[in-house]
């Protein structure tokens, strides 16, 4: 059905189940950033990738759209796994076979439409290259404590918007797009990215001026509500609500995992940009 603008008691209604499912994550992610390693880290991040692709290829087929869902799964497990061992390079090795070989099944078969190419690429394009950021991110000098500030600003600024919108909300920010956002929630999801950012600087030395910080934690709040606003936009286009059903009290992977797609990307060229390597 539609995407609707949840009630406030709608959304407080909600908040055991979205608080039970959000610690179960919490808890497997942090661990396997810790304790995992890099390899443990990348196989982490291509089964959100894949999980999240096959919803998003779901969400396609409700467009009568057919994309190539072997190849873009192939891809999404594989990109992960190619910027651990080989870095960047071994990632744009990936998305040039990825991007070859789904051009090379368009001109194989003719009963294959151009549509149906172009958006078996969008999908590992949009969500596997971009988590795939996550693990260049981890790659990195201090990459773990990198990883875990992206991962906790982006969950700060997701709590602290939810709150101060339901309490304080009453100016839309995307009333077409996704009516449950306000500018007062989107104000209080910055400023809980941005004192993360702050206070990672205090807890490890992140090798990173603090108005670099500040900058990285608005950027992430900008492009987790532009991740969130691009999901809701294909869902709305759709005519569905969520991506799944696979998280209770939030939907599907996809949904869960949306901001972070982009801010996976953004976070990784602002740190290296800023001198972290």
């Amino acid at each position: 059905m539609p995407d609707q603008a949840p009630t406030r008691s709608g959304r407080l209604q909600d908040l055991p189940a979205r608080v039970a499912t959000a610690a179960v994550f919490v808890v497997v992610i942090i661990g396997v950033l810790l304790f995992g390693r890099e390899l443990g880290w990348a196989l982490l991040v291509a089964a959100i990738a894949l999980l999240s692709l096959r919803e998003f290829y779901a969400l396609t087929r409700e467009t009568r759209l057919l994309p190539n869902e072997i190849l873009g799964l192939a891809a999404a497990a594989a990109m992960p796994l190619a910027a651990m061992f080989f870095g960047k390079l071994g990632l744009l090795t990936a998305v040039t076979v990825f991007v070859l070989a789904a051009l090379a099944w368009y001109v194989a078969f003719r009963q294959v439409p151009l549509a149906d190419t172009a958006v078996t690429v969008l999908g590992v394009m949009y969500v596997a290259f971009g988590l795939t950021h996550l693990v260049l991110v981890r790659g990195l000098d201090a990459g773990a404590l990198l990883v875990l500030t992206i991962l906790l600003s982006v969950w700060a600024a997701d709590v602290s918007a939810y709150f101060v919108g339901s309490l304080l909300g009453r100016h839309k920010l995307a009333p077409s797009i996704s009516p449950g956002k306000s500018w007062e929630g989107f104000a209080g999801g910055i400023l809980g990215s941005v004192l993360v950012w702050v206070a990672a600087s205090q807890v490890s030395d992140t090798g990173l001026g603090l108005a670099w910080l500040v900058s990285i934690g608005i950027a992430v709040a900008v492009a987790g509500l532009f991740g969130d606003l691009l999901e809701s936009r294909i869902k709305r286009e759709v005519g569905v609500k969520d991506s799944g059903t696979m998280l209770p009290g939030h939907g599907g992977i996809l949904d869960r995992f949306d901001s972070l797609i982009i801010v996976a990307v953004v976070a990784y060229y602002m740190l290296v940009w800023g001198g972290a390597s």
